[in-house]
């Protein structure tokens, strides 16, 4: 299996030592990162530290050992399938359809909790509770 992970998966594996933070670290399966992931989540590092009650320097730490689980993707692999995505995606969340155009580059499916996702059927997608139920 392969997934590309949504944003929302990380930022519930930063904030506690959750069913996602689990399945990263456990899921046999190729877990991809696109490359804007990371710095969506760290614009919101000061929310997710506070809300964690972590150290800057632990939360530096669980990132890399997430990210160390994960494969980057190169920004170049998804770009010729922007446009495809964007006629799937835009008009429910042009903020997600970068995850849709990393989907079909790579042949994966998508786990995230966002409801958004569900309102397409070109890319199969994952809910925790589902990956879950598949283990």
């Amino acid at each position: 299996m392969r997934l590309v992970v949504d944003t929302n998966r990380i930022i519930a594996a930063l904030i506690k030592d959750s069913i996602s933070r689990k399945i990263i670290f456990h899921l046999n399966a190729q877990l991809i990162a696109i490359p804007l992931l990371k710095e969506e989540v760290l614009k919101h590092k000061s929310i997710i530290v506070e809300k964690a009650a972590l150290s800057e320097t632990t939360f530096d730490l669980i990132l890399q050992k997430l990210y160390e689980n994960m494969d980057g993707l190169d920004e170049e692999i998804p770009k010729k399938y922007r446009e495809e995505a964007a006629k799937i995606m835009d008009k429910i969340d042009p903020d997600d359809t970068q995850f849709i155009a990393a989907a079909l580059a790579t042949n994966s499916d998508i786990w995230s909790d966002d409801t958004h996702f569900t309102k397409q059927n070109k890319v199969k997608v994952w809910t925790t509770k589902e990956l879950i139920k598949s283990l």
